[in-house]
């Protein structure tokens, strides 16, 4: 597979790219938005290849490096992987491919979980990719080891899929979200990290799980909002930001439905931005 070269360097008017494997990206974008009103932004849902949780990791780095070719043709400065498997996986091959744009992964939230942890014991939710993944596991240890706390992992196969086809509170996601938040609750957990990006859109549910199951006051990690932080300090470190009192742009793209995307945003986020289906071919 060949991968465009990074055309001339960037002006901080240049737009910034944030994909995930489907609405997820979402969840990071409105941290994004929130901080950085003025950045022209380009929000990309690999819904026609989700879920990245059950896919090997070359898969997902194939996948990683062609959304990145496509988005290093819109000229940004930027990419933001708002997808914990895809970070696992694939950012250091990100990085390698592109050392001249600012990238910036997303962490499972473990240290803000151990950080809040009053028990000792912290839960994480996250795809069966993310908690096998080599840098899991390494910054799993490493947290554990320099702050003695213990980590209950929790593979939620199946809530990707639920989540993308919008089914936010129905009986079955309610019911699959008891059989993978309760077991960490009673095992004593009083902090859940939501160690994907798609997660922050059932956190309703499960702050009623926590609220019926846990003797404690449950603290619920939603790591969007570190990644705008570091992003808005890296854009500054390179005097990329941009701080135009006009709003920035958003464009959207997905290698899935148009109108579901369109409905997505309407319903997670509304918003109504121009949205365009990408055949695969586009983006590979």
């Amino acid at each position: 597979m060949a991968f465009s070269a990074y055309p001339d360097p960037v002006a901080a008017d240049a737009p910034i790219g944030i994909f995930d494997s489907g609405v997820g990206a979402l969840s990071v974008l409105r941290h994004i938005q929130a901080r950085l009103p003025s950045e022209h932004l380009l929000c990309f849902a690999d819904s026609g290849y989700a879920p990245y949780g059950g896919k090997s990791d070359a898969e997902i780095i194939e996948r990683t490096l062609a959304i990145a070719s496509f988005l290093a043709t819109k000229n940004i400065k930027a990419i933001v992987v708002a997808c914990n498997t895809a970070t696992a996986a694939a950012i250091d091959a990100l990085r390698q491919h592109y050392p001249e744009l600012i990238i910036v992964g997303v962490e499972p939230g473990l240290k803000p979980a151990a950080v809040f942890s009053k028990s000792g014991k912290a839960g994480v939710l996250a795809t069966a990719s993310t908690i096998a993944s080599s840098r899991f596991i390494a910054l799993r240890d490493q947290i554990s080891s320099s702050t003695g706390v213990t980590f209950l992992s929790q593979a939620c196969v199946g809530l990707v899929e639920k989540i993308e086809k919008g089914e936010l509170d129905s009986p079955e996601t309610a019911a699959m979200l008891e059989r993978y938040v309760t077991p960490l609750l009673r095992g004593g957990a009083d902090t859940l990290a939501l160690g994907c990006t798609h997660y922050p859109f059932v956190q309703p549910l499960i702050e009623a799980i926590a609220q019926r199951e846990s003797a404690v006051p449950v603290t619920i990690i939603d790591t969007g909002e570190a990644v705008s932080r570091q992003l808005e300090r890296l854009l500054q470190q390179r005097g990329l930001q941009r701080f135009e009192t006009t709003a920035g742009s958003l464009q959207a793209f997905t290698t899935g439905s148009r109108s579901a995307l369109v409905q997505a945003f309407a319903q997670l986020l509304n918003q109504h931005p121009s949205v365009t289906e990408m055949p695969a071919k586009t983006a590979a």
